[in-house]
């Protein structure tokens, strides 16, 4: 199984809840999102953001080789308290 297949798997386990999301988007950018990992497609998946101060609900995809390449680093959030955040990257 190659790297993209176990960051497909990794994230298809966690559909539904909470994720932090950084995405660098160049010249020393770094945009940090919350939001929930909604669903998980054959190469890319979709998070929809929290709601914030002046947007509406806002929907956002990427594809496994920005997670691969660290373009984007994702944190899946526990919402149950029982354990430690999990970074997919």
């Amino acid at each position: 199984m190659n790297q993209m297949e176990q960051i497909r798997k990794e994230l298809t386990r966690h559909i539904g809840k909470r994720v932090i999301l950084k995405a660098d988007k160049g010249r020393k950018k770094i945009v940090t999102r919350r939001g929930r990992l909604v669903e998980v497609y054959p190469s890319l998946f979709v998070v929809d953001i929290e709601h914030e101060v002046s947007e509406g609900k806002r929907t956002i995809s990427y594809t496994f080789s920005d997670v691969l390449t660290s373009t984007v680093r994702l944190t899946i959030i526990d919402d149950d308290g029982a354990g430690e955040n999990k970074k997919i990257s």
